[in-house]
């Protein structure tokens, strides 16, 4: 894993080369509000070093990364008083992931906000669960 990519936007938000509105720093992570916000105070928290996803991060900046989250959760909160909250990390092209350095979103929710989830829950076929899970065991 490299500490940083020199062509990645993110580790530019870290290093100070793009302007963010920091809300939270440490020695492993800096939190930012998102500038395409889902809801009012909508944040992402950095890992300071590169990886991709927390498929390729290591365990300790793993670690660091949700403990700001729940600081940052807390704060958030405390100030701007949500009614709730989705922490989203997203792996791969195919989940929306856009930006390939680790990150999670921090996203206040507010009744009568206007984002939705991505799909409609509906029963699964009980016998579809049970191969999927015998799939995932082997």
């Amino acid at each position: 894993m490299a500490d940083t990519d020199p062509n990645c936007i993110f580790c530019k938000v870290v290093a100070g080369e793009i302007p963010g509105q920091v809300i939270d720093s440490d020695e492993r992570t800096v939190t930012v509000l998102d500038i395409n916000p889902a809801t009012r105070g909508h944040a992402v928290v950095l890992t300071r070093h590169h990886a991709e996803d927390l498929t390729t991060l290591d365990d300790d900046d793993l670690l660091a990364a949700m403990q700001t989250v729940r600081r940052v959760t807390e704060r958030m909160r405390e100030t701007l008083s949500p009614d709730g909250f989705n922490i989203l990390h997203n792996i791969g092209r195919a989940a929306w992931q856009s930006i390939f350095h680790f990150h999670v979103h921090v996203i206040p929710r507010y009744h009568e906000d206007p984002l939705q989830l991505p799909w409609l829950p509906e029963p699964a076929d009980p016998d579809e669960l049970a191969r999927v899970a015998d799939e995932i065991r082997r």
